[in-house]
């Protein structure tokens, strides 16, 4: 039976570890299952690509911090909706799915970003 609270705990530790202690490494080796599929264009499906990716990311932007605002899971998926707070005043509203095994490991993941707008039609704010 799926533990939806402990997919939505896995996860946020999991993009914790690696975005904010830039450890892309512990994360896979302590989150993922046995296959890692990646829709991000820009990162190599599998984990070693996860890991290149995230460890140049580290390396180039130092100080780099997301805070999780939303976690919401249903079935073997979880969302998370995120802050994400670049070097140089450079922030992203992020929605990332992605889907566990039965085990709760991470095997897939989807990702969209927007950039945090200077003006707004309205006040609701991005979260």
């Amino acid at each position: 039976m799926l533990d939806l609270e402990q997919n939505k705990r896995n996860v946020v530790a999991f993009y914790e570890q690696m975005f904010n202690d830039c450890d892309p490494k512990g994360a896979i080796a302590a989150y993922a299952g046995g296959d890692y599929i990646q829709h991000n264009p820009h990162v190599r499906s599998g984990k070693q690509g996860f890991i290149d990716y995230f460890e140049k990311m580290a390396a180039e932007y130092p100080g780099k911090n997301v805070i999780v605002k939303r976690a919401l899971a249903e079935d073997d998926f979880v969302i998370l909706h995120c802050h994400q707070i670049w070097p140089e005043g450079l922030e992203y509203a992020g929605i990332d799915i992605f889907r566990l095994d039965s085990a709760g490991k991470i095997v897939e993941h989807w990702d969209v970003l927007q950039q945090m707008p200077v003006t707004s039609a309205h006040d609701n704010g991005m979260f």
